[in-house]
Formats: structure tokens, sequence, C-alpha cells
């Protein structure tokens, strides 16, 4: 039964017989056969078929539900309870927020270091994946955002507070000018994150707060785009301050913080808070405590954006999500 439980979970992954078998490292036919033999013994048709794969019935997405929690439960228990003083082994499979992904780097080494066992899989998802994921057992941890949108089933632990800034040209700055506020920011042509990223919604938020709505004139869902737009066109962006104190700016572009309303958000761990907890997750979490990382990054990010002329923050004191 465990085996057909693969051969369902690499089909619902790839959504085609074939490349489902070739992850499983069989034939065709073994796999379909298998998945017609778990159909027999449920009574139930679990995917609807015709020349390919379509999707899953309503009986069988309850069935991929229970391969999942089998699945995700076997995997635990394989860490858990390991050789008898071996350190954990296997995968730990990560889901990042785009612009959480310069600070993963702080998290990793040291988890690596603690459990050179483990191999780190790292992907860039949005806020709404991760969640995903975790519910689907197809992550064992996130770093996503902790106090904006609700989460569900989940354990957090604050990694760092991320804060806002106004990326444009310096050329088109006065050049006495130290911060923006988000209403001048929304007069601007911008160059935004997608709607499905939460940090776009943040940004969303906070010009409806300054009694404004904007229509980017470009949408994007990567980071590095929103740099190399910025430089080469007549488009401004919002960022997050970990960024520019990952890549250094070049000459003509500069960074303002933004206020009214200022604005912060909790940016952390989350994993499943489910019996029995995931290993590698709780060893990932205890990583990042040991190194007193929720303290670390924030203050490397404010050391690096002062050495580049940055101020972390505009005049008006910080509150949490900009309440």
């Amino acid at each position: 039964m465990f085996r057909k439980f693969q051969y369902l979970l690499a089909l619902a992954r790839e959504r085609h017989f074939g490349r489902a078998a070739a992850a499983c490292n069989v034939a065709q036919p073994t796999l379909s056969n298998a998945i017609r033999q778990l159909e027999q013994d449920m009574g139930v048709p679990i995917v609807e078929r015709g020349h390919r794969f379509l999707k899953f019935t309503p009986e069988g997405e309850k069935v991929l539900d229970c391969a999942r929690r089998v699945h995700g439960d076997f995997e635990s228990l394989k860490q858990d309870i390991g050789a008898p003083g071996q350190d954990l082994s296997g995968r730990l499979r990560l889901g990042v927020i785009p612009t959480a992904l310069p600070m993963v780097a702080h998290l990793a080494a040291p988890f690596a270091r603690r459990h050179p066992g483990i191999r780190i899989s790292i992907s860039s998802l949005s806020s709404r994946q991760i969640q995903s994921g975790l519910d689907n057992f197809e992550l064992d941890a996130g770093i996503t955002y902790l106090d904006n949108e609700p989460l569900s089933g989940v354990r957090m632990q604050p990694l760092y507070s991320e804060r806002y800034f106004l990326l444009t040209q310096r050329s088109g700055a006065d050049p006495g000018r130290t911060e923006f506020t988000w209403a001048e920011a929304a007069s601007l042509p911008l160059c935004l994150l997608t709607p499905d990223m939460q940090n776009r919604r943040i940004a969303d938020a906070a010009f409806t707060m300054a009694g404004h709505t904007v229509l980017p004139a470009v949408e994007t869902n990567s980071i590095i785009n929103i740099f190399t737009f910025v430089k080469n066109g007549p488009w401004s962006s919002i960022v997050p301050g970990q960024l520019l104190a990952l890549m250094p700016l070049p000459d003509d572009l500069i960074a303002f913080p933004l206020s009214l309303p200022d604005v912060t958000y909790v940016v952390g761990i989350v994993y499943a808070d489910r019996l029995p907890p995931v290993p590698v997750a709780q060893a990932l979490a205890r990583a990042a405590a040991a190194e007193k990382l929720a303290s670390r990054i924030p203050q490397m990010v404010r050391e690096t954006l002062a050495e580049r002329g940055i101020a972390w923050a505009a005049s008006v004191p910080p509150r949490m999500g900009g309440r």
C-alpha cells in the first residue's frame, strides 16, 4: 500500500503518468497498474483518465490527502528514530518567500553545520504556496510572514522584522531628501511584485492607508527584475531592507525609508503543528534560536544599510503592521 501511495503522490506532483513513472524509476504500466489496484482496493475511482491524466476524482482527493499524511508521518518517523547515536539524515524541504531569500543562507549555514547529513532543498514560493505545501506534506518548513495574513496549523519562530523602502533613480530625487511617504511614492511609475506575492499585498495595503490606490506600470514575480527595471527605466519600486543589504546599489540608484504609514512585518520560520512534529523542522528552529538570528539578522541589515548611507527607518516611530 505504501508504494501505491508513493506512486499516487508522484502523479499528484507531475499531473502526467509518464513523468510520474519516471520520477519513481518505474515503467509507466507499473505505475498505472498500481493506481488501478489502489482503486480496486478502495472500491472507488481515484483518477479521471482520457488519453492522459485529467484530474483526481473527489474520492481520489480524499485518498490523496491520506497518502500525504501517511508519507509525511513515515518520513518524520524515519528522521526521529534513525540509527542510535546518529544525527538526522534525509532532506529538508524549505519554502521561502522571494523577499526572504537573501536571508536563507544565514539560517541554512548553521543548520548544515549541526546536521551535515541533511540535504537542503529550497523553493521560492508565495506565502499561500508555503501554507499549502505544509498542509499537503510537501514542505517540511517555510520562511514567510508571521503577522500579516492568518496562518493555520503551524508553529512559528520569528527571524526578523521587514521594513520597506522606495528604490528609485538618484537623478530624480532631491539631493537633500532623506525619506518618502507612501502617498508620494504612489505618484511615481512603479514596478511591483505580482499580486500573488504577500509583499505586494502589504504594499497595496500601505498605499490604501495613505489614501491611494496604485496601478503599477510593471508587475513581476522576480526580485532581480525589479532591480533591473528600476536601473534601466523610468520606474521606481518598493523593496524590503534585507534586499538592499544583500545587493549593493549602483551609483545611479538610491533608497529611501517609507513613512506615513510606517510599516513593519515579522518574517520567520513556520512548520506544521502536528504530532509527531517534523524533526528536521524542529532542528531548523533550534538552529535559528541557538544562533540568535532574531537579533543578529536585523543588526546585520541595519549596519549594512548604514555603511551604504541608507537610513534604517523614517523619522516617524515604527508601528508593527502599520497599526
